[in-house]
């Protein structure tokens, strides 16, 4: 336990020490002209370029409540996937990521609502799910498929796929 402190202590000073430095690392082609010396001080890494995000928004909603789940998910014109996961569930946040991108693939012939098994509980008993991550396949308030766990981008593709009836 005074292990974790000290290291604590010396993380935290070593980080605000390195805040007050007034040297910029760029991203640059040599390392002689990445170094420059400004008036303020900067971050330490910081890069002239970003790494290009990919972001499928408007593919997946989160669910609010039962009235919610009712009304975007059972009574959905399209077939709807539900991501029943948790947010310290480490396989979870690898499958995210997956199923939004098979979703956004076709393009909205399908949605995805995500369901917090630690926020709506009622719903994670309602539909019988005992681990996560889980997710189930509905069209028109029924049920057609579900698996528990990761699964690769082929096998996402053809999950979905099978709902939409492809």
């Amino acid at each position: 336990m005074a292990t974790r402190l000290l290291a604590r202590r010396i993380w935290s000073v070593t980080v605000k020490d390195f805040r007050r430095l007034p040297v910029t690392v760029s991203a640059s082609s040599s390392y002689s002209s990445s170094l420059t010396h400004s008036p303020r001080p900067q971050p330490l890494l910081s890069r002239s370029h970003s790494l290009p995000l990919i972001s499928y928004r408007g593919v997946s909603f989160n669910v609010q409540d039962q009235d919610d789940f009712t009304e975007r998910v059972i009574n959905s014109d399209l077939p709807v996937v539900i991501d029943f996961h948790a947010q310290w569930c480490g396989p979870c946040k690898i499958l995210g990521p997956r199923l939004e991108k098979a979703i956004a693939k076709q393009k909205g012939r399908v949605t995805m609502a995500k369901v917090d098994i630690d926020e709506h509980t009622d719903l994670a008993i309602e539909y019988g799910v005992s681990a996560v991550p889980t997710v189930i396949a509905m069209r028109g308030g029924d049920v057609i498929d579900q698996f528990v766990g990761i699964k690769d981008e082929d096998q996402l593709d053809s999950f979905v796929k099978k709902l939409i009836g492809q």
